[in-house]
């Protein structure tokens, strides 16, 4: 059995203290820490309780988007008026990830810094660089079915689990922490990493730092948005390939448009320059495909996984006729 000390915290600075200490993980609804401490794959020597810290509103932010608070619950997050009209993209995706029970306790800043849920990270009788660094990757030669296709490398394969990221990432949002050097503003894009030679790190988060809030830019994409979400099992179940889609358009004409792929790679993963590339395009069949092509043009498959390529594909197609409300398959009938 692991031992720990327990320590609540009531503001930031003491919680940080406290985090100085080895071993001293942040304690929020617990939902993943918990886990990964009945696995034997988290052993803290202390836990830092952050439930009582001021950081769970959600606010206007000083640029017109919306400031949501680290510990603001995903169900609060999901359900808030302001979510829903202005940002329904991020309802949506929060609404598809975990059950009601888990998502009423589990935090905004927890579901940031979610572990995998690769199969060889939590059994600790196999390699994982990610749990045990130089220990090699099971899933390499392994059951690599949920795995990723796009920005791994030889040492890690495994994918950010998160819902909610992948539509954050798509709204580019900002992640803003504070610690031992002062407070700081980190794109959504920069926060998580790609594995690298070290996919033990998750995130570009400071060891003496804590998630204060994420803020939304003004711009929600409340017209034409979609969250497409393929999995095993529609209820509580990770996203084998995930899409979420925030499109601006002018009739046909594309405007804008934001898309970020989930369960495919370590972070939520985005491709500027295809999405720039779309800008002034007409919206058709050919349009999206030659898009999705172009997002999946550096995915490399295993043998257990290669089918996420091809259907990554199809889930931006139907993102888009979702988004757009155009049957793009009609568009190219009509169109031959």
């Amino acid at each position: 059995m692991n031992r720990f000390s327990y320590t609540r915290a009531n503001d930031v600075s003491a919680a940080l203290e406290a985090h100085r200490a080895p071993s001293a993980p942040f304690l929020a609804g617990g939902t993943n820490l918990v886990d990964l401490i009945k696995e034997g794959v988290a052993r803290p020597e202390r836990l830092v309780d952050i439930r009582r810290l001021p950081i769970a509103a959600i606010q206007p932010s000083a640029d017109g988007g919306i400031e949501i608070g680290a510990l603001a619950t995903n169900s609060a997050v999901a359900y808030d008026e302001r979510i829903q009209s202005r940002y329904p993209l991020l309802s949506k995706a929060i609404l598809s990830g975990a059950s009601a029970q888990i998502r009423n306790v589990a935090t905004v800043g927890g579901n940031l810094l979610q572990r995998t849920r690769c199969h060889y990270f939590y059994d600790t009788a196999t390699p994982c660089n990610k749990r045990r660094p130089g220990s090699g990757c099971g899933a390499m030669n392994g059951v690599n079915r949920i795995h990723a296709i796009l920005g791994a490398s030889e040492h890690c394969i495994a994918v950010h689990p998160s819902d909610m990221c992948v539509a954050l990432a798509a709204l580019d949002a900002s992640v803003r922490v504070t610690g031992g050097e002062g407070e700081r503003v980190v794109p959504f894009d920069a926060f998580h990493r790609l594995p690298g030679d070290a996919p033990h790190i998750d995130t570009n988060l400071r060891d003496d730092e804590i998630i204060v809030a994420v803020t939304l830019p003004a711009e929600g994409f409340a017209d034409r948005y979609a969250y497409v979400k393929v999995r095993d099992r529609a209820s509580f179940a990770f996203a084998l390939v995930s899409v979420a889609l925030a499109l601006k358009l002018d009739g046909t004409r594309i405007e804008a448009v934001r898309c970020a792929l989930g369960g495919v790679a370590h972070k939520p993963w985005r491709d500027r320059d295809a999405e720039a590339a779309l800008r002034g395009k007409t919206l058709d069949a050919t349009t999206v495909r030659d898009f999705a092509s172009a997002m999946m043009r550096d995915a490399r498959g295993l043998p257990g996984n290669a089918f996420k390529i091809e259907l990554t594909a199809r889930a931006i197609e139907r993102a888009f006729e979702q988004a757009s409300g155009i049957s793009l398959a009609a568009r190219e009938d009509d169109a031959s």
